[in-house]
């Protein structure tokens, strides 16, 4: 039997307009998968049509009557919102009825909601958000982007043993490679957190590589690169902003005059193609590391592609035992210490 995923309906800037369209399409693309709706029924069934039908036993509709919304604080969220369809995403997984939850939901409230339901696995203290972002080699994966602002060596150690066996069951490989983000690839650079936490890495029988810095994430030098949520939530929304700029300036400089129109014609493939390198909506799906529960934060702005991108994701990861990985890893580290 394949994989179950649970989908908070509501949530994020387009709510069932794109996430029934999105189910629908991840459905008809993975024949082996199964998807709970969760959401207000008003709402989810008339986009339905046919597919009840189309796929059967495979879709199902778990009405939740009320919705987390983007001004909601995390507290208020969890507390007074029990029918919410992010509260009862994070319930079925918890149940056993769902391999993975997946919301554009507020993320303050996502990770408030999961943390309380899922619980965290052994040995990790706080939950960490990865993303995956385009490299000269592929892609990089970072954690965490804002989960936790402040951190000590041992949360940048366990964001890393996290990261690493997020990449050995998304990507299939078994040691991927860690970076310690950093001011410098000298070991004497950087703040005491950081010169720590490197020698915990060092020690912990993962791939480490070394401090990396900002431009190796793009280098692809490492498959993976650890940093507290504060610095990589700045270089995250720094690196979106450098993407749209260029962009932007790329369209004003190819429309100057029709000698520079003409050359954007010429030049249209490559930019396609360039676009298409670059395309923030391949890369959606952040996974929340560290619960006893797959749970996926997808972009709040997500259209149909992108969404389906994070449900893609979020089947990855609880059909390649993301849960099992971390929960092993951290198990024989601490027999290591013990």
């Amino acid at each position: 039997m394949g994989v179950t995923i649970a989908i908070d309906c509501m949530g994020g800037d387009h709510g069932p307009a794109v996430t029934v369209p999105a189910a629908l399409s991840f459905l008809r693309s993975h024949p082996d998968a199964n998807v709970i709706l969760v959401g207000r029924e008003e709402a989810v069934r008339p986009l339905l049509g046919t597919a009840q039908s189309e796929f059967g036993p495979r879709l199902k509709l778990r009405p939740a009557s009320e919705v987390v919304t983007m001004d909601d604080p995390p507290a208020i969220a969890m507390r007074n919102k029990k029918d919410s369809s992010m509260r009862v995403v994070m319930d079925l997984v918890k149940a056993g009825e769902a391999s993975a939850a997946v919301s554009a939901g507020n993320t303050g409230a996502l990770m408030a909601i999961s943390r309380f339901v899922l619980k965290t696995l052994p040995g990790i203290d706080r939950p960490a958000i990865a993303t995956v972002l385009p490299s000269m080699r592929g892609h990089t994966y970072v954690l965490d982007l804002g989960a936790n602002v402040d951190c000590s060596a041992e949360h940048l150690l366990q964001f890393g043993v996290m990261g690493s066996s997020l990449v050995a069951a998304i990507e299939h490989k078994e040691r991927p490679s860690v970076g310690l983000l950093n001011i410098g690839e000298e070991a004497i650079k950087g703040n005491d957190v950081v010169k720590e936490a490197a020698e915990l890495l060092r020690a912990s029988g993962l791939n480490f590589y070394g401090n990396v810095e900002g431009d190796d994430i793009y280098e692809g030098t490492v498959d993976v690169v650890v940093c507290d949520g504060f610095v990589g939530n700045v270089a995250l929304k720094t690196s979106e902003g450098l993407a749209q700029m260029l962009g932007a300036m790329l369209k004003q400089e190819f429309s100057r005059s029709l000698l520079t129109k003409l050359m954007a014609a010429v030049a249209l493939p490559v930019l396609k193609r360039f676009k298409q390198r670059v395309d923030h909506r391949l890369y959606n799906g952040a996974p929340l590391l560290g619960l006893r529960g797959v749970v996926l934060k997808s972009h709040g702005s997500a259209d149909v592609l992108a969404f389906g991108n994070a449900l893609s994701r979020a089947a990855d990861a609880a059909s390649n035992r993301l849960i099992e990985r971390i929960s092993e890893r951290m198990a024989s580290m601490n027999e290591v210490k013990a």
